[in-house]
């Protein structure tokens, strides 16, 4: 039989097969028995499809899915450069290192240069600052927001200062316009850590394309996904150049995968004091790394490219409802947005008040116990962890002020899901089982 046919068939059986996969996950929700969780992947035939086609052809490393991929984002973004990677970690590693290269001269980070961020928030953020021999400085953040507070910038700035790296909490834009005019104050880098918010806006402009450099994760609790996956993005051609020879092992040239002199000179070319002529796929401008993704991957990120809108909308949906629901209860401070931004939700964030007669534990452990999986603000204060106990403050990092509520959250911060499978069932369950504990546990509301 044809080869043509057979895969054409083949489609077509997957096609039938996620559907009755569906109808069949598509169970009924029994309250107190079925779990619900923060987070998961939403997907349909055509991210199933995609994926069968792609290993149909198993080409396997990046190809034809994942330039459409690359170029689907970088439109979505408004953007002239993205770069898919193999996690939202090596996203942000890239990012941060594609500004320690030598070819941007003098404005290039170098190890013992600082670097402002906060502690509230996930490791990866600032993992790359560390591991690259940079002192990360960190800064308090707002208490409803949970996003920097603007106003410890200043404080925290040194003459050895050469950026900012932040991330959006949860999918709430943090006050870029007052960050972006401290950055471009001082000239400073700022790297947009993007990963929990890809979709928000600020000021009508998406997050993430604000910065000089954004990332995004693709990991399957995240605003869309592809398994494991995340990307680098950017307006800056040199940044580009940069982050695509650090992705692809440091090297020089910038052919794609099974291309072969897109430059016209890979014999004639003069690098370093290697001979004149030599291959230019096998010169290397940069110590770098593999961080490249696979095709199947991107196979998947281009059907739930064409669903970001319609998730984007369903978390703003189910986080706007649970908001109006709890808003009253005086034990539980909520997440808010500033004023001029359009959050894409990751999470729905609460905080104990003094009003509160229980902890955030005991909370937390009856809404698992009764089937609703919960998740502290990631690491609460990351300068508390053990990954930190090797570290010497003043040294290798620098803490600017005080983290009080930082230290707040930590303590008392949690949040719950609004992913776009979160049903309004769902919703009113783990709002009645809030309502009920804080009831029993010395609030008045019914």
């Amino acid at each position: 039989m044809d080869a043509m046919k057979l895969r054409e068939e083949i489609l077509a059986l997957t096609k039938n097969y996620c559907e009755a996969k569906q109808t069949q996950e598509d169970s009924a929700f029994e309250p107190g028995k079925s779990r619900i969780n923060y987070a998961g992947r939403v997907y349909g035939l055509e991210e199933m499809t995609n994926l069968v086609d792609a290993a149909l052809e198993f080409w396997l490393t990046a190809g034809r899915y994942t330039r459409e991929f690359e170029t689907g984002l970088a439109k979505f973004l408004g953007l002239k450069r993205a770069l898919f990677v193999n996690s939202g970690s090596s996203a942000n590693l890239l990012a941060f290192m594609t500004l320690t290269s030598p070819l941007l001269g003098e404005r290039r980070i170098r190890r013992g240069d600082e670097v402002i961020t906060v502690a509230a928030g996930f490791p990866t953020t600032v993992a790359p600052i560390v591991q690259f021999g940079a002192i990360p400085v960190f800064v308090d953040v707002d208490l409803a927001t949970a996003n920097v507070d603007v106003t410890q910038l200043e404080p925290a700035l040194s003459e050895r200062t050469r950026a900012v790296m932040l991330a959006h909490t949860l999918g709430n834009p943090f006050r870029i316009d007052a960050v972006k005019e401290f950055c471009k104050r001082h000239d400073l880098w700022l790297i947009e850590d993007n990963c929990d918010a890809l979709g928000s806006k600020y000021a009508g402009r998406l997050t993430g394309t604000w910065g000089d450099i954004g990332t995004s994760s693709f990991y399957p609790p995240h605003h869309m996904t592809t398994g494991e996956g995340g990307a680098v993005y950017t307006d800056d051609p040199l940044l580009a150049k940069i982050a695509l020879s650090l992705r692809d092992w440091g090297r020089d040239c910038s052919c794609a995968s099974g291309e072969d002199n897109r430059c016209g000179h890979r014999f004639t070319g003069k690098f370093g004091t290697l001979p004149e002529g030599y291959d230019h796929k096998y010169v290397y401008s940069h110590f770098g790394y593999n961080l490249k993704a696979t095709d199947l991957q991107a196979a998947v990120g281009c059907a739930q490219l064409a669903r970001l809108d319609e998730f984007t909308r369903r978390r703003r949906e189910n986080f706007d409802y649970l908001y109006e629901q709890l808003k009253d209860l005086p034990e539980l401070s909520l997440f808010k947005a500033e004023p001029e931004s359009e959050p894409s939700w990751f999470g729905f964030l609460m905080t104990l008040t003094g009003e509160a007669h229980f902890t955030r534990n005991e909370l937390v452990a009856h809404l698992e116990r009764h089937g609703i999986q919960t998740r502290n603000l990631f690491a609460g204060n990351l300068t508390r962890h053990p990954c930190f106990e090797t570290l010497k403050e003043g040294v290798d990092y620098r803490i600017s002020g005080a983290l009080t509520n930082t230290d707040k959250l930590m303590n008392d911060a949690f949040w719950i899901g609004v992913y776009p499978g979160m049903t309004r069932e769902k919703l009113d369950y783990m709002i009645r089982e809030i309502r009920s504990f804080c009831n029993a546990n010395g609030g008045e509301q019914p």
